[in-house]
């Protein structure tokens, strides 16, 4: 089998899983009359209803840019705070103790605290708990990287008298870059769970907003069809950071074995 159509394959069945899936829930709901499980044609009809017209602007898009300006603040502060700690093991040391321990801290008993001394409605509670838990796998990651490099090359930049930033600019950064990209991809995947989370405790707009409210008042249709929203804003969001990665790691042996000549 050739390359290109393994490829072709994968991408089948990667659509094919999904589309099984979701027929056999229709045929299902279909003959079950189920309350908690509605058709999957009611749910799409729903979903076209609430999401590609009439509330996308609404919610939609105040997610979108929590998400958005939270993972972008916890990436940043990952990787600032990654370098200085993956060269200095003295730091690293004072350092992992606090990383671990709010590291295991779980979202939902940081949301309290974080409603109270940020206020609830506003954005700024919302985007610092996303950046704040979106910071961590950036950070470890950053930190695991920037210590897997060869010491030697440290070493020579230093005999050489290489400028601090030159050596950050022209060796870590591009060593420690494909390490960082796999932290930002899991930090995506979390900032779109924190977004939920803090938009179902305290919002008045927002994705996981509509879907406490849809709860809180047994519209099963308009629930189920804001969880079809996130599954899809995650998996959207995910193919344009894996479309991104694939650039800025072009240089990369790992993605240059992967591209075809």
């Amino acid at each position: 089998m050739s390359r290109r159509t393994y490829r072709v394959v994968l991408v089948a069945v990667e659509i094919a899983v999904p589309v099984l899936i979701l027929v056999a829930w229709q045929l299902w709901t279909v003959h079950a009359h189920s309350v908690k499980f509605p058709r999957l044609s009611t749910i799409l009809v729903e979903f076209r209803h609430m999401w590609l017209f009439s509330q996308f602007g609404t919610h939609v898009v105040p997610s979108l840019e929590r998400i958005g300006l939270g993972f972008a603040i916890g990436t940043a502060a990952g990787v600032l705070l990654g370098l200085p700690l993956g060269l200095s093991r003295f730091f690293r040391q004072l350092a992992i103790p606090h990383i671990e321990y709010w590291r295991a801290m779980p979202p939902p008993a940081l949301l309290p605290i974080s409603v109270l001394l940020l206020h609830s409605i506003g954005n700024t509670q919302k985007v610092a708990f996303i950046a704040f838990f979106s910071l961590f796998p950036v950070l470890l990651n950053t930190m695991d990287a920037v210590r897997a490099i060869d010491p030697t090359l440290l070493d020579t930049a230093r005999s050489f008298r290489v400028p601090v930033w030159e050596r950050i600019h022209r060796l870590i950064l591009p060593a420690s870059l494909p390490q960082i990209m796999a932290g930002m991809r899991n930090s995506l995947a979390l900032a779109v769970i924190m977004m939920v989370l803090s938009e179902y405790f305290a919002a008045t707009s927002g994705v996981g907003y509509v879907l406490l409210i849809s709860k809180n008042t047994f519209q099963l249709a308009p629930m189920w069809a804001a969880i079809v929203l996130i599954g899809l804003l995650g998996y959207l969001l995910n193919a344009v950071f894996l479309l991104v990665e694939r650039r800025v790691l072009a240089w990369h042996r790992g993605w240059r074995a992967a591209t075809p000549q």
